[in-house]
């Protein structure tokens, strides 16, 4: 395929490096709603915004069919000191982009204008920017408020960048491709004493510290190998004094699942153990699931779909099929509960241009504007040919 000419490139990058410089947390993204809704009508495309506080979406319209894709980019940054020298690091203390959704952003931006200047498809696009990715579930939120019956897409798509893949590659995942989450937080209360006389109450800490370590068998004796399941504990809080045993020790932590019946069946073992533990040692363990996002789950026949697209824009062997899925999570995952659609990870680079998400050293690397432009394109073109 010929490579797209994107004249705007360049300007495409400071816009880029302008949200990086200017991060923004969910549901607080004012400036790059602003931003984005500019763009977008000097586009020419019809903005409607509101939807999640700080969400927008932009429509275009080509020919005169009724078919309508939708494509999603997020907007949000995290709560993150970045550690970067360069001129566009942040400059807000505390707030990063340090997961790329500036650049999904540049990108879902870049792919409007081009397919404004060249309509060379027929139906419409509803082009998705989301707020609250990180934890807090934004996508939810603007499916709660009618996004879908606003904007009746009948499939939707989302990418990421993916460090550690190489630059002009992507990897498309047929069914899961990331896991659901959900938080875990137990409290063990006991009998406190002095630490010089433990015998007089019941060690809350011992307690706590025995349950972390069997934890630890509840992936790997309760489940079939072939599943996959992550238990971390990620947070252990006890104690004020140096010589007081305490009589209550919270632990938090996140599981990781698939499949919702693994979800479940790692809930019931985490309070097995909890119960049996408590017996043991003569304490009581309170356990608390809260699960927030579920696993992101590719249909099949739209995932093969962006299979053909990817092949037309990257080259067939830069289109990655047997890249593991990660325990990572997604709340596109919402919209994929709704609609038919494909999520995929799209190579960010090796080395200081793809040091790892959510890291304070990490940028995005502006090399992959273009081919992500490309790969949204033509997949516009192959959805809604003329």
């Amino acid at each position: 395929m010929k490579p797209l000419s994107l004249p705007f490139l360049a300007e495409l990058t400071v816009l880029r490096r302008d949200m990086h410089a200017h991060p923004e947390l969910a549901f607080a993204e004012k400036r790059t709603a602003d931003i984005v809704a500019r763009e977008l009508q000097a586009y020419g495309l019809e903005v409607h915004r509101g939807l999640a506080k700080t969400g927008v979406v932009g429509v275009l319209r080509a020919g005169s069919g009724k078919r309508m894709v939708g494509l999603r980019a997020d907007m949000d940054a995290l709560p993150l000191d970045e550690q970067n020298d360069f001129a566009h690091r942040s400059t807000h203390a505390g707030c990063m982009h340090a997961c790329g959704h500036d650049g999904h952003t540049a990108m879902l931006l870049g792919a409007a204008r081009y397919l404004a200047e060249h309509p060379d498809f027929d139906g419409r696009v509803a082009f998705i920017f989301q707020p609250a990715e990180e934890a807090e579930g934004g996508a939810a939120v603007m499916i709660e408020e009618g996004l879908f019956e606003r904007f009746p897409v009948e499939s939707v798509y989302g990418l990421h960048n993916w460090p550690g893949l190489p630059v002009g590659t992507m990897a498309i995942h047929a069914g899961a491709v990331m896991a659901s989450t959900c938080r875990l937080e137990m409290t063990v209360s006991a009998q406190g004493s002095h630490a010089a006389m433990p015998q007089q109450g019941v060690d809350a800490i011992v307690t706590a510290c025995h349950l972390v370590t069997a934890l630890q068998t509840v992936a790997a004796r309760n489940l079939s190998p072939l599943d996959a399941a992550v238990v971390s504990v990620t947070q252990f809080h006890a104690g004020s004094a140096w010589n007081i045993l305490p009589d209550e020790v919270t632990l938090r932590g996140t599981i990781r699942t698939f499949k919702p019946e693994i979800q479940a069946a790692v809930e019931a073992a985490v309070s097995r153990l909890c119960q049996g533990m408590a017996a043991s040692f003569g304490a009581r363990i309170e356990v608390s699931f809260n699960r927030l996002y579920p696993p992101t789950i590719n249909t099949a026949a739209e995932a093969a779909t962006c299979r053909r697209v990817a092949e037309k824009a990257l080259g067939h062997k830069n289109v990655l099929t047997d890249i593991a899925p990660a325990m990572t999570a997604e709340d596109f995952s919402f919209m994929l509960q709704k609609k038919p659609g494909c999520y995929v990870w799209l190579g960010n680079g090796s080395g200081e241009a793809g040091c790892t998400l959510h890291n304070p050293n990490y940028d995005f690397n502006d090399e992959v504007l273009s081919v992500g432009i490309a790969y949204w394109v033509e997949l516009v073109r192959e959805i809604l040919h003329p």
